[in-house]
């Protein structure tokens, strides 16, 4: 009888662990082109497992009455699989990844309003409850992190990056969602930094945009393609052809926000074909405020000399173009707005930032300025150990954007005056 009841409990146990192992994963929410109603939601699920699915109610709904249910739509994803990298006890291994991928919008949602979900996989297994925020009101903020180059045999620099986000949400404990610039991962071809990366709180608790960077983009092997970033994410497919899920564009309230990829813009060819969507997409949304976002620096920390800024200032004096973000640099760079090459009354033209690093390990030193100094008005390294972030509030006046170091500290701050 004893043997018996050991034969039971062991059979239970594996019942048990391979039920739990079969839990959805790499859960994240993204935007969807309006997030005042819409928001896309991603996850991965076991190839034992069919028909998953999102059920979603109002945060306030306790007993989940009112939940509805969205099935969005799924393939088998092999990007990852194979793929040469590193196991957290910093082992070479190959990634042996194939699962369903998911997507699901979700539609009709109300505006500014607390949701929350769960992730049914085919057994019956669900998630935990994920969390987001409605774009609603005119006011409202968010976290802005990049460069924290999520690395398992390392992973204090994620812990840095958290640790961030933890300084941020003391500064502001209001935020609604939160902005990364890239270089999330150390190498975006290989999955097991992508879900250990969405298992942090910060994932279940608030709506994620994200820039594609290049070390996103690639592998261990230096093999370079977008499709890992879009495999990771769900985010909206209004981009142009080649970018779709990879640049998109959405509207947070009183914001538009332009969301580009420069591991696709090298050649004149390239840059004419983002050059040309931005231009589509303001013109078919207008809005209050336009906001741009990509990953390479607008100009180099170390001495101010100009990098993106000259491939992309022409058009965005055309189109008014209010705050554009960039990060890669390592190293936090501000103007005030320019407008043809000039400082203004910020009354008319850009104000060009880019955000420090924020994994406490890969920072920059800057030197002497000795470019631009009429127009960059502020910089701010520690070095090769740099963690910091910013806060962006809005309403119908100004956008406002702050860094912040580690400890909380406010460095820098500019406000964006509202032009339309």
């Amino acid at each position: 009888m004893k043997n018996f009841y050991a034969l039971l409990v062991c059979i239970i146990t594996i019942a048990f662990s391979a039920h739990a192992q079969n839990k959805p994963y790499s859960i994240i929410t993204c935007p969807g082109e309006d997030a005042s109603r819409q928001m896309n939601i991603s996850w991965a699920s076991d190839t034992s497992q069919k028909a998953d699915y999102v059920i979603y109610t109002i945060a306030k709904d306790v007993n989940w009455k009112r939940a509805k249910n969205s099935s969005g739509e799924s393939h088998l994803c092999k990007t990852f699989d194979g793929i040469y990298s590193k196991t957290a006890d910093n082992k070479d291994f190959y990634e042996k990844i194939v699962f369903n991928k998911y997507g699901a919008v979700l539609n009709n949602l109300k505006s500014g309003t607390d949701y929350k979900y769960r992730i049914v996989s085919g057994n019956g297994v669900e998630s935990g409850t994920h969390r987001f925020k409605t774009a609603g009101p005119n006011t409202w903020s968010a976290a802005i992190v990049s460069d924290f180059h999520h690395y398992t045999p390392l992973p204090h620099r994620l812990e840095a990056a958290v640790a961030m986000l933890d300084t941020i949400k003391s500064y502001d404990p209001e935020i609604d969602w939160i902005l990364h610039l890239g270089d999330v991962c150390a190498w975006g071809g290989s999955y097991s930094f992508w879900r250990t990366l969405y298992e942090q709180d910060y994932f279940a608790k608030y709506m994620w945009a994200g820039v594609n960077g290049n070390h996103d983009n690639m592998t261990r092997k230096y093999f370079l393609s977008n499709t890992f970033f879009r495999n990771a994410n769900n985010y909206p497919l209004n981009g142009y052809p080649g970018e779709y899920g990879v640049c998109y564009f959405f509207k947070y309230s009183n914001a538009l926000f332009i969301i580009l990829n420069n591991e696709d813009m090298h050649t004149d060819e390239q840059l004419n074909a983002a050059q040309i969507w931005v231009r589509k997409v303001v013109a078919e949304n207008p809005s209050k405020y336009i906001i741009v976002c990509e990953h390479y620096q607008w100009f180099y920390g170390e001495n101010g000399k100009f990098s993106q800024y000259s491939r992309w200032c022409n058009l965005f004096d055309e189109l008014g173009v209010d705050l554009a973000l960039a990060a890669n640099n390592h190293i936090y760079v501000r103007t005030n707005a320019l407008y043809n090459g000039k400082e203004t009354d910020g009354t008319k033209g850009t104000v060009y930032i880019q955000t420090p690093s924020s994994d406490n390990e890969r920072g920059m030193d800057a030197d002497t300025l000795k470019y631009n100094l009429d127009i960059i008005k502020y910089r701010w390294t520690e070095g090769a150990k740099t963690v910091g972030g910013l806060s962006l509030k809005a309403n119908n006046k100004t956008l406002t954007v702050t860094l912040l170091n580690r400890y909380g500290k406010v460095l820098d701050s500019v406000a964006v005056k509202a032009k339309r």
